[in-house]
């Protein structure tokens, strides 16, 4: 094990900061509560395992918690914790949804829950979804959902100029590299525009078209992504 951390490290204070760091949450030392929580990820599991786990974890360095970075240690913490310790749990929820949370005082802690899908899937309750989480993004600097509308060859993100993506949106904006698609992200508008086809691009809930929705590429992104949960089991 500690060859694996030496190379995650530049120097050797590095590493051994970063295991006092885990040493404390995993033996208690000091017990603790969380506190207010100031950040909430939840992120879709598949047979004990998160899909689509390093872009979760480069989204994550990207996040902030009450105005500053979150530390390399608890992002290190984070990939590890999932790794090594999520397959080896005693939990029911296989294919549920893990969750991290930090509290205002930066302490760190993670669930597993059952999933439970999305019961509006219509254009309204997509959208309120999508506002919500570009609220997220005002404060934490990553949105953990975004809107999307496909009209022809052209995808638009409705998603923050210059913010961070969440993991999951930027597979979606490499399948549309792939396919040849003219993308651009733009700030979601008071009112949206009409036409296109629409969809959810979640890191809890995946690709969710919205209930009247008939695209091609949104069914290529929808089945990309179930794919790689399927392999991950």
């Amino acid at each position: 094990m500690e060859s694996e951390l030496s190379a995650l490290f530049d120097n050797d204070d590095d590493r051994r900061a970063y295991e006092e760091f885990c040493a404390a949450r995993e033996r208690g030392m000091e017990p603790f509560d969380l506190d207010r929580p100031a950040l909430v990820c939840r992120w879709r599991m598949a047979g004990k395992h998160v899909p689509l786990l390093n872009r979760h974890i480069r989204a994550l360095s990207r996040r902030r918690v009450m105005g500053e970075p979150i530390s390399r240690n608890l992002v290190s913490w984070a990939k590890q914790h999932i790794e090594w310790s999520l397959a080896e749990g005693d939990y029911a929820e296989r294919d549920g949804v893990l969750m991290l949370v930090i509290d205002v005082n930066g302490n760190a802690a993670m669930s597993v829950g059952p999933y439970e899908g999305l019961a509006d899937t219509s254009l309204a309750g997509l959208e309120a979804r999508a506002r919500m989480a570009a609220a997220e993004e005002g404060e934490a600097g990553v949105a953990p959902e975004a809107l999307c509308r496909i009209a022809g060859s052209e995808l638009t993100v409705f998603h923050a100029e210059g913010a961070a993506p969440a993991g999951t949106l930027t597979l979606i904006e490499q399948l549309a590299d792939t396919r040849g698609l003219t993308w651009a992200r733009a700030n979601l508008p008071d009112a949206l525009p009409e036409g296109g086809a629409w969809f959810l691009v979640s890191d809890e809930h995946g690709v969710v078209a919205e209930a009247d929705a008939d695209d091609a590429f949104i069914t290529l992104c929808a089945t990309g992504y179930e794919g790689l949960r399927a392999k991950a089991q």
